[in-house]
C-alpha cells in the first residue's frame, strides 16, 4: 500500500455545509442525503445539496445511518443513547427500534448499520472503547427489533459494515486494527469462517462501500484518505487531503447522484458532506431499485 493517489483532490468538493460534524449518511432512492450531527439531529439533504433541513433529533450523538429496503424507513445509530431508532423518512416520526439483542443484552457502541435485500438488519457494536470487545448483532427482517449477537468477535471496535453485491459475506472494520475483516454469510443466515481481508496501517478506517465490480471504498477518519481494496485485497491509495479541508476526519461514505458513480462522504471534523466525482458505478444496497 504505497504511492501516489489515484485521484487528485480536485475531484472532490463540498456538496452541502451547516451540518454539525456529521458522521454518518445514507442516500434515498430520490437521490437525497440524510446525515447526522453529533447533538442527534438528522438531517435531510436535496440531491443537488442545495437545501438541507432538520427532519427530528434525537438529543443523542448519530453514527450510522441506513435506509431499510423501499426506504420505507431509516436505521439510525446513538451514540449517546445506546440504541438504534426507527425514523419515518414522510413523517419524521421516531422511536426506538433495538436497544440491543433481545433479552436484555445491550449495545455498547451501536455504530453502523446495513440491510439485507431481504430486510435483515447488521449493526456493529463497536464495544467498550479501547477493549477488543466488539460484535456484530442481526435484527430480524420482519423489523420486529427481535435480535441476536451475530457474531462474537472479538472486534477490535468494530465500525463500518458492508455485505458484498451478492451478499455471500459481510465486511467490516476494525477501526483500532487498521484493517478490515471478511465473515462469511451461511446459506442459513448465520455466521461463517472469519477472515483477514485487507490492512491499512498507520489508518484509522471508518465507512465501507462497494461498487459494482466488487471493489471495496474504505474512508479513514485519520489520515484524510479514501482506500480502494480490489477483490483480491489489493489496496490502492484512491485520495489523500493532507490539507483537511475537503476531505476532513472522513467517516461513513455512499454512492448516490444521478448516474449513481458519484461517492459522498461524512466528514466529523468539518461541517459538510464532500462529493467526489469518481465516474465508478456503486452496487446499490437493499433500498435503491436495481437498474
Amino acid at each position: 500500500m504505497c504511492g501516489s493517489a489515484l485521484l487528485p483532490i480536485e475531484k472532490a468538493s463540498v456538496f452541502c455545509e451547516g451540518l454539525d460534524h456529521p458522521e454518518g449518511l445514507a442516500v434515498h432512492p430520490d437521490g437525497s442525503i440524510w446525515a447526522g450531527g453529533e447533538a442527534g439531529q438528522i438531517y435531510r439533504v436535496s440531491s443537488d445539496g442545495k437545501e438541507m433541513v432538520e427532519v427530528a433529533n434525537t438529543g443523542g450523538f448519530i453514527l450510522g445511518l441506513a435506509f431499510s429496503p423501499n426506504a420505507e424507513w431509516l436505521a439510525v445509530c446513538d451514540l449517546l443513547n445506546q440504541c438504534v431508532w426507527r425514523l419515518d423518512p414522510g413523517s419524521g416520526a421516531i422511536s426506538e427500534f433495538a436497544g440491543g439483542a433481545s433479552g436484555g443484552d445491550r449495545f455498547k457502541i451501536p455504530n453502523y448499520a446495513t440491510f439485507a435485500r431481504d430486510g435483515t438488519l447488521y449493526v456493529s457494536d463497536s464495544g467498550t472503547f479501547r477493549q477488543v470487545d466488539g460484535r456484530i448483532l442481526r435484527f430480524d427482517a420482519d423489523h420486529s427489533g427481535h435480535g441476536e449477537v451475530w457474531h462474537q468477535g472479538p472486534l477490535n471496535f468494530a465500525n463500518g459494515l458492508a455485505l458484498s453485491p451478492r451478499e455471500e459475506a459481510l465486511y467490516v472494520v476494525c477501526s483500532f486494527d487498521a484493517s478490515v475483516e471478511r465473515i462469511e454469510v451461511a446459506p442459513d443466515g448465520r455466521a461463517g469462517n472469519r477472515t483477514p481481508f485487507a490492512r491499512l496501517p498507520k489508518t484509522v478506517p471508518d465507512g465501507l462501500a462497494f461498487d459494482a465490480a466488487g471493489n471495496l471504498y474504505v474512508s479513514c477518519y485519520a489520515p484524510n484518505h479514501l482506500y480502494r481494496v480490489k477483490p483480491d485485497g489489493k489496496v490502492e491509495l484512491l485520495m489523500d487531503d493532507w490539507e483537511a479541508h475537503t476531505l476532513s476526519n472522513p467517516t461513513n461514505i455512499a454512492f448516490g447522484g444521478s448516474g449513481f458513480d458519484q461517492l459522498f462522504t461524512a466528514n466529523l471534523g468539518r461541517w459538510h458532506l464532500t462529493r467526489i466525482d469518481l465516474g465508478v458505478e456503486g452496487a446499490r444496497l437493499a433500498c435503491h431499485p436495481v437498474r
